[in-house]
């Protein structure tokens, strides 16, 4: 059959992009993820565990922070409200004093205190140079 006039030589270019071979990659790789996901392990978190520590203290002084956020300082007997500046300075000066240096501060947070209160009174503690920090805790439910 002869072609028609006029259109002898042309071709017509295609405007559309062929979506099969991409279609059939996002397969392969939809495959691959569905396999290899359940052999990955998951990030397990290592929390340490409530214990004793392996040497007690023989004289320790006591940061109470209350649910409300206020903050006590407790040596001997003597407690005091103080600033969160003022307990680091006060526990700095206290730990210094003792003579054997085994001294330790302890810090006691009541359980409805957030965790960032807390870790802020233990930053003050270490940055102006307190050696010993511990935390007080209940133990048993």
């Amino acid at each position: 059959m002869p072609a028609p006039a006029g259109s002898r030589g042309r071709r017509r270019t295609i405007n559309e992009i062929n979506m099969v071979p991409f279609i059939d990659v996002m397969l392969v790789l939809l495959i691959i993820f569905m396999v290899t996901a359940p052999m990955l392990t998951p990030g397990v978190i290592d929390v340490p565990s409530v214990g004793k520590a392996s040497q007690q203290p023989i004289k320790f002084a006591t940061l109470a922070i209350s649910k409300n956020g206020q903050l006590q300082f407790q040596t001997d007997g003597n407690t005091r409200a103080v600033t969160e500046k003022e307990a680091a300075e006060a526990a700095l000066h206290w730990q210094k004093s003792q003579p054997d240096g085994k001294a330790a501060v302890i810090i006691a947070a009541e359980k409805s205190v957030t965790y960032e209160t807390v870790v802020k009174a233990m930053s003050a503690l270490q940055k102006v140079g307190v050696q010993r920090v511990g935390l007080s805790v209940k133990q048993g439910g």
